[in-house]
């Protein structure tokens, strides 16, 4: 049998493999921080730029051991289990956005570079059918959590501000957070149910919050109708 022939019956096995076992990232499966990343690596000179593919986990575990640390150093500085970062770093779980803070205080990085390192441009512009999406755990199961998150400012390096598009359903589920710096949120449509401490606000379209994220928060959809909102959170210094 002859090299080429043997090459086609290869090229046809894989493509009745791929017809057997679809990929995985379906549009209920899309995961900005589950999926690799795409991240270019510039050279010296043209054609040298290629492109490295690195997870959430993968980049927490770069960090973690560049800097010397095991798992029991890294849950003592951030207060989170050691099983919940194993999980985290085989990509088994996504911490929530208020955990990556932690994380990147402990680790003494910015929480945008867990989720895009970005380039050093003076501007980032994110077209609105271009918007990465960040879900906890997958689309279809963080709808279930009551929040998609929509990165829009994925490709800006040294970013002070990490903005987002949050879009919240109706859920039972809830869990608040605490961690350095400070939100700011905006309701675009709906109503969501913002709790600061013992504070409880109502919120609608137009009206807007800014708290301390040091203090225990809780951020929900109001009513069984979904709400969009624009959320823009500052870690604080490193």
């Amino acid at each position: 049998m002859t090299a080429m022939k043997k090459s086609k019956q290869a090229k046809s096995r894989q493509q009745v493999e791929r017809k057997k076992n679809p990929p995985v990232h379906g549009a209920d499966n899309d995961d900005f921080l589950t999926d690799s990343i795409d991240i270019p690596c510039l050279g010296a000179g043209p054609g040298a730029a290629r492109v490295e593919k690195r997870s959430l986990g993968e980049r927490i575990r770069e960090a973690r051991e560049m800097r010397g640390l095991t798992l029991e150093d890294l849950s003592s500085r951030s207060g989170i289990s050691v099983d919940g970062l194993e999980r985290v770093e085989s990509n088994r779980a996504i911490p929530p956005l208020g955990q990556l803070v932690r994380l990147g205080k402990a680790l003494e990085m910015k929480m945008g570079y867990f989720l895009s390192a970005g380039v050093d441009k003076p501007m980032c512009v994110v077209r609105r059918d271009a918007r990465p999406t960040v879900a906890r755990h997958g689309r279809k199961v963080s709808e279930q959590y009551g929040y998609v998150y929509e990165s829009l400012a994925p490709e800006k390096t040294n970013r002070l501000m990490e903005p987002f598009l949050v879009t919240l359903t109706p859920t039972e589920f809830g869990e608040f957070s605490r961690h350095d710096g400070q939100e700011f949120l905006f309701v675009l449509e709906g109503e969501i149910r913002v709790q600061v401490g013992k504070q409880v606000e109502v919120l609608r379209a137009g009206d807007s919050v800014y708290y301390d994220s040091t203090q225990p928060h809780l951020v929900k959809c109001y009513g069984d109708t979904s709400a969009k909102i624009l959320a823009v959170i500052h870690a604080g210094a490193k």
